[in-house]
């Protein structure tokens, strides 16, 4: 019975959760249920503007997704639906899939993309493939989204100036914007930039205030009240009262690799961003967010709104600090903010009718100026130029390429810089330091000296193919350097987790080089799973059961016996020998 329990637990948490719910922490999910429905309903208006669909499209994606995510999901804090870069991302898909397509098909393809990234989730569900999100690294993460930033702003140049703003990329669209600089309708960029300037002001002054729909209302009453400086400033227009309906996305026509390359992109950016955020909210009350349980609820979330007039959804890291703040506690605050948003479709569909789009815009403009982290870029910069130089090369490469072929150069540079790491890492000599128990890295310690004779190398990375050549070079080197010349090489594997065929093919080639020099070659701390990889591979038996220690004390122990029996005296810096 007990496995009964612990299992649908596990299948639901969310709603397991919900189960057991502790009336004390109503009063705060209900708080944060409607500030947090406040703030999303014009921030997500403004990304269905992005995706090119009606606004009202980004308050039905928001209502099936958070409904979902409170039984599936894994995280309480988590605040599900549109997200300005899966919303960039999404409109990039449309375009390379269908052009500048209009109406209902636009509906269709924004629905066959949430689909595919729906189930590119529940694939890596069923693999347990979670520790995808780790493929982006930091720099790499910090560049992709300040690319996406940049993007963004550019692709509301039309909606903050009254232009028609034409070209493909940012600079093509950047250099029509400038041709026009003379035709911009002033009231409508005034109030669109100003918007953004009014939610960058109230995030450092109120964070805790539903800001955008605030800053929204006030623009809405400038332009319904402000008489001629404003009446040409375009609205939102009629807002349907009514809920989503049942849409069969149509694939005919579209290409499907195009089609399964953008639900990749988009599912691994938003996955990433719910880990990152889910995990980073959890670790604050000491709870935990399940990488491949997260994987489900979001490919859930993501194909129910391919069927009901929505496009793919991750979640807001915004909308999760002011749930937060506000005092949320479980899910539930997502399910009181799915019924106010209901409650806005029907109850205040004028209002949001006179919603002007240059406002839209500059929510849209707010968000994406905050994705390029500059704060975080001198981070980088303060710790090593190389973080900064690849946040920079993935920030280029969003711009040159776009976001789909973005997030592919972004991974795969993620990838190289991981080789790059392991290919030349870390090394060091071994020696004993006066007054410090144990053997350490002699270029860390002016005053360690090595046991003469003895060469203990360390190499700080798995051994395979990639950094086979380069951990040969340089333990030959330390070998060459030793004074007075090395009589033995221990190898402390302690560091050497794997090993592939062409790693042990070196080491033999390092055992037969330092042979043929009349060293010694010997092994110390070596992993029973990589012994057992050596074994299958002859290596334990070309070195000999008494080359190979399970401690590094047992192994200058042997060295000094050996030195002792060939030499007649125990080699000086011993232990045996210094009482040390």
């Amino acid at each position: 019975m007990v496995d009964e329990a612990v299992g649908w637990r596990r299948w639901v948490p969310g709603l397991a959760v919900l189960r057991s719910y502790d009336r004390a922490w109503l009063r705060g999910d209900l708080v944060a249920g409607v500030t947090v429905a406040a703030y999303l309903v014009p921030q997500v208006m403004a990304y269905a503007e992005i995706v090119g669909l009606a606004p009202v499209s980004g308050l039905w994606a928001v209502l099936l997704p958070m409904v979902l995510y409170a039984v599936l999901g894994s995280s309480r804090q988590l605040s599900i639906g549109p997200e300005s870069t899966t919303a960039l991302m999404t409109a990039a898909a449309i375009a390379a899939l269908a052009g500048t397509v209009e109406g209902p098909r636009r509906v269709e393809v924004a629905g066959l993309v949430a689909v595919t990234v729906g189930l590119v989730c529940l694939a890596g569900w069923l693999a347990r493939l979670g520790f995808v999100a780790r493929l982006l690294s930091k720099p790499v993460l910090v560049g992709y989204m300040g690319g996406t930033g940049v993007l963004m702003v550019v692709s509301q140049y039309g909606t903050l100036t009254g232009l028609q703003v034409s070209g493909e990329g940012p600079w093509a669209r950047t250099l029509s914007l400038v041709a026009q600089a003379g035709a911009v309708h002033v009231p409508t960029l005034t109030l669109g930039v100003g918007v953004a300037v009014v939610l960058f002001a109230l995030r450092r002054w109120a964070p805790t205030w539903p800001g955008a729909l605030l800053v929204m209302l006030v623009a809405a009453a400038l332009v319904t009240l402000g008489g001629p400086v404003f009446s040409d400033v375009a609205v939102i227009g009629a807002v349907p009262a009514e809920l989503p309906r049942l849409v069969l996305p149509n694939p005919g026509g579209v290409d499907l690799p195009q089609l399964a390359l953008a639900g990749v992109g988009i599912a691994v950016v938003g996955y990433s961003d719910v880990i990152l955020t889910g995990r980073a909210f959890a670790a604050r009350r000491g709870e935990r967010v399940d990488a491949n349980r997260e994987l489900l609820a979001m490919g859930a979330a993501n194909i129910a709104n391919g069927f009901f007039v929505g496009f793919p959804v991750s979640s807001s890291a915004s909308r999760t600090v002011v749930a937060d703040a506000a005092g949320s506690r479980t899910q539930l605050h997502s399910l009181v903010a799915a019924a106010t948003v209901v409650a806005s479709i029907f109850v205040f569909s004028p209002v949001l009718a006179a919603f002007p789009r240059a406002a839209l815009g500059g929510v849209v403009l707010y968000a994406g100026l905050r994705l390029i982290d500059v704060p975080e870029l001198r981070r980088l910069a303060r710790f090593r130029l190389s973080e900064l130089a690849l946040a920079l090369l993935t920030f280029a490469a969003v711009l040159a390429a776009g976001l789909l072929y973005g997030i592919g150069i972004a991974v795969a540079l993620s990838l190289l810089d991981l080789i790059r790491r392991i290919a030349h890492p870390h090394d060091g000599v071994l020696g004993y330091v006066p007054g410090v128990a144990g053997m350490h890295d002699v270029e860390d310690y002016p005053r360690a000296s090595q046991v003469p004779g003895l060469v203990v190398y360390r190499y700080d990375s798995p051994l395979f193919f990639a950094n086979a050549d380069d951990f040969l070079t340089r333990a030959l080197a330390a070998v060459g350097e030793a004074d007075p010349p090395a009589r033995w090489f221990l190898l402390n594997a302690e560091a050497n987790i794997e090993v592939d065929l062409t790693a042990v093919d070196v080491l033999v080639q390092l055992r037969d080089t330092l042979a043929a020099e009349g060293v010694e070659f010997a092994l110390a701390r070596v992993k029973w799973e990589v012994r057992e990889q050596l074994e299958a591979a002859g290596f334990v038996d070309a070195v000999g059961e008494e080359r190979i220690f399970a401690t590094l004390p047992t192994a200058v122990a042997a060295y000094a016996a050996w030195h002792e029996a060939e030499y007649g005296t125990r080699p000086p810096g011993t232990p045996e020998a210094t009482g040390t």
